[in-house]
């Protein structure tokens, strides 16, 4: 009998992306992000007068011939702290959307990417999921926790949407605690522009990261000249179309205009989107991040 092949247990690690905060970390326990108090780091985070700070091995003497009044300067340095991460995400209708797989999928990739990358920061993560209500099963109050990610992934693949919006989208502000949070916002934003800036209003005190999940026939069908039977993902209502090029350009425009109208609200509220389109790329996250 031959010996079993030995399994290579990272098979099922998630990809890692890594992200960066747009300030300074706001948790208290030891982490990989620049922080703004504390003592004992490598950080180097500016001079104090020795009253306010009495460490003799963090004296600077330079500092202290520079300083007008004649006063000893100490050196201050911040450690690298922890941040709560949350994924706030959309489950409705539409995204189960998406061939060959839905853009549920591809948001179970991301948020088991997410979940490992905060896990391997040393960050806390949390997840809140709503469609016409805030899903309580998938709720996840922020933890450390390794296993999280792919249980999460695992629950995502398995949902059958059922909602036809995402109206309590805003609700789950009230789940994320007044404490500044990383907050990734990941949907395919299908909505009026109005109810976007809503949605951006409820997570106005945290660091939001808007992530668009889109799938390429939303704005092509590529199918050929003829009657196209077309099911709206939220409502579930059916029509047909004649479908022709004409009809076909007309599509591809409103998605570049859409993709548009979208940058420019996000740009309003400074926040850069992320955009999604048929698989997740960990290192396009990182780029993305890289390049803000």
């Amino acid at each position: 009998m031959d010996a079993a092949e030995p399994v290579n247990p990272l098979e099922s690690v998630p990809a890692e992306f890594f992200y960066r905060l747009p300030g300074p970390a706001q948790g208290q326990r030891p982490g990989s992000h620049r922080a703004a108090g504390g003592e004992g780091g490598l950080e180097f985070r500016g001079h104090a007068d020795w009253l306010h700070a009495p460490d003799a091995r963090r004296l600077d003497i330079r500092a202290t011939l520079r300083d007008p009044f004649q006063r000893w300067q100490v050196r201050l340095h911040s450690p690298p702290r922890a941040q709560t991460v949350w994924l706030v995400a959309d489950v409705s209708g539409s995204l189960a959307f998406g061939a060959p797989r839905r853009k549920l999928d591809v948001l179970a990739d991301f948020a088991a990417s997410l979940a490992w990358s905060a896990w391997r920061a040393g960050d806390a993560f949390g997840c809140a999921a709503c469609d016409d209500r805030l899903r309580e099963d998938l709720f996840h109050a922020p933890a450390r926790q390794a296993g999280r990610a792919l249980a999460l992934a695992a629950r995502l693949r398995a949902l059958h949407p059922v909602g036809q919006g995402s109206r309590a989208l805003p609700s789950a502000a009230q789940w994320l605690g007044r404490a500044r949070a990383l907050v990734f916002l990941a949907s395919d934003f299908h909505v009026p522009l109005d109810e976007l800036r809503q949605w951006l209003d409820a997570f106005a005190a945290h660091w939001l990261v808007p992530v668009v999940l889109w799938d390429a026939r939303e704005f092509d069908p590529q199918a050929t000249p003829g009657l196209l039977p077309l099911v709206d993902a939220e409502s579930g209502g059916r029509r047909l179309l004649w479908w022709r090029p004409s009809l076909r350009e007309r599509f591809i425009r409103s998605g570049q205009e859409r993709r548009a109208a979208l940058q420019a609200c996000f740009a309003q509220a400074r926040l850069r989107p992320l955009f999604i389109e048929g698989t997740f790329d960990a290192d396009a996250v990182t780029r993305h991040f890289l390049q803000g």
